[in-house]
């Protein structure tokens, strides 16, 4: 992706995001969440969003990467998961 990812944004200093690109950096991922968790056949839980693993193309759009933690869903069951995953948890 062009302008890489989220967090060399945040916190590398590679450019300063105005609040107007963090406000749909944000929105994105929301979109990109309803889709996974209630448009898609099965509700796909990401289970590690973080910075990193936003990535942003020419436009700044956003798009979530690394589904290596990723679990599928029945509509309407609850999770099984009892165990946070990843090494630490890091909230963008």
């Amino acid at each position: 992706m062009p302008n890489g990812s989220l967090d060399s944004h945040l916190f590398n200093g590679k450019s300063l995001l105005t609040w107007e690109v963090r406000y749909k950096i944000a929105q994105d991922l929301a979109s990109g969440l309803l889709y996974l968790h209630q448009e898609w056949e099965q509700c796909v839980l990401h289970r590690d969003i973080k910075p990193i693993n936003v990535m942003l193309d020419s436009n700044f759009n956003a798009k979530l990467g690394d589904f290596g933690l990723a679990g599928l869903v029945d509509h309407g069951k609850p999770s099984q998961t009892t165990v946070v995953a990843g090494p630490k948890a890091t909230w963008l």
